[in-house]
């Protein structure tokens, strides 16, 4: 069997790897184009593949989708795991091209280094995905990301700026993300700061994850040889910085229960602490405004996108004009009681990512936000709250 091309998409926390992922596999669905998928979540809580899933088209019951979660592929452990998950995606399907997107925190090299000893795949592609939103608010446009870098050489020292600068120096491509929201004189100094920390690699803008799954088949295979020095000179000490117990002093938080959020402070505490160093924040929720709803929370630095991504199997039910059959409401009751939650399956469950001293104000600032008991009371016998939150929302 010829090898498989295989993609890695690497890139920060909220730099738009699964919305890119999940616009190939509609792609593919479209141009029936069958793809391997492998999605690597560095917490337990796979929130990733449960979106990617949710497309439809690949799946964990038929091994195309495979979700590694709790474990790092830049960690000889995760990397295990992905040998595994290779193995059973390729006893059960022959994609045209397998994609693996990496976890937020993940350095591309150990990725690179383990492609490049294997004969079932054959890598074509290191997708590097910057965030041009956070290259502006937090490193000017680019520039400080190569002063930063500069210092930190100098110093011996190494941190997210290494990380990002290192994921530029593998990339086959770099893709820069959410350009919509920036001027073109600014996109273009954002691209000019990461030509100057690696001048042969070409630099795409992409907006909403706007990229042609036809171009990537088409690629060639991968050029170890520009990055063999790379790997010689860095991998201990990447070895060494995912041997970490905080990986990139980075750590986090879940948030689980079961009452939905207050609308009016939800907002005040989006807007009064979420700091430069909540490096992300992602999950599901809902608001006593919108007890229909399911939502998608997904905070990348100073912006915070609202989605509503279906509607809860609760609020079906409660529904008088469902269209349900008497069989179809049983079978979702039952789905519903395997939740043991006081409104059925509504829930809210969210990873928090960031500095510890920023994290632990801003944790306990999102559980101030859940309704009391009293306002449960309240909420149950028809009392409404402000809600200020746009119908749909991308906040900036």
């Amino acid at each position: 069997m010829n090898p498989i091309p295989v993609v890695i998409l690497s890139g920060f926390l909220g730099s738009g790897k699964t919305t890119l992922l999940r616009n190939l596999v509609i792609q593919s669905h479209q141009q029936n184009k069958p793809l391997g998928v492998i999605i690597n979540e560095l917490n337990a809580f796979d929130v990733d593949g449960a979106l990617v899933e949710n497309v439809d088209v690949v799946d964990k019951k038929h091994h195309s989708l495979i979700s590694i979660a709790g474990e790092s592929l830049s960690t000889p452990a995760g990397i295990a795991k992905l040998d595994g998950a290779i193995s059973t995606l390729l006893t059960h399907h022959t994609p045209q091209l397998l994609i693996i997107e990496t976890s937020g925190s993940a350095h591309p090299l150990p990725l690179i280094d383990y492609c490049r000893q294997q004969s079932r795949i054959k890598l074509t592609g290191v997708l590097s995905l910057m965030d041009s939103v956070m290259l502006a608010q937090d490193f000017a446009d680019g520039q400080n990301l190569v002063t930063d870098l500069q210092a930190n050489l100098m110093q011996g020292k190494r941190d997210i700026t290494n990380l990002l600068a290192e994921q530029v120096l593998f990339a086959s491509h770099v893709i820069l993300t959410k350009t919509e929201r920036l001027s073109p004189e600014q996109t273009q100094q954002i691209g000019q700061a990461l030509q100057k920390i690696n001048p042969y690699v070409p630099i795409l803008a992409v907006s909403w994850g706007k990229l042609a799954l036809a171009e990537l088949m088409q690629l060639p295979t991968y050029r170890f040889s520009l990055v063999e020095q790379l790997i010689d000179e860095l991998k201990e000490a990447v070895e060494q910085d995912s041997a970490e117990a905080s990986l990139y002093q980075m750590e986090t938080v879940l948030i689980e229960d079961d009452r939905p959020f207050h609308p009016q402070r939800l907002w005040d505490t989006y807007h009064h602490y979420l700091g430069k160093q909540i490096y992300r924040s992602k999950g599901f929720f809902w608001l006593a405004t919108r007890a229909s709803h399911a939502l998608l929370w997904n905070q990348n630095a100073g912006s915070i996108g609202l989605e509503q991504i279906g509607t809860w199997r609760s609020a079906i039910l409660e529904q008088d004009d469902n269209g349900l059959t008497p069989e179809e409401r049983r079978i979702l009751q039952a789905k519903i009681e395997q939740h043991n939650g006081r409104f059925g399956d509504r829930r809210c469950r969210l990873i928090v990512i960031g500095d510890k001293a920023q994290l632990t104000t801003f944790t306990k600032a999102l559980q101030r936000c859940f309704l009391t008991e009293s306002e449960i009371q309240d909420w149950q016998q028809g009392t409404t709250f402000p809600d200020p939150w746009p119908k749909t929302t991308v906040m900036q």
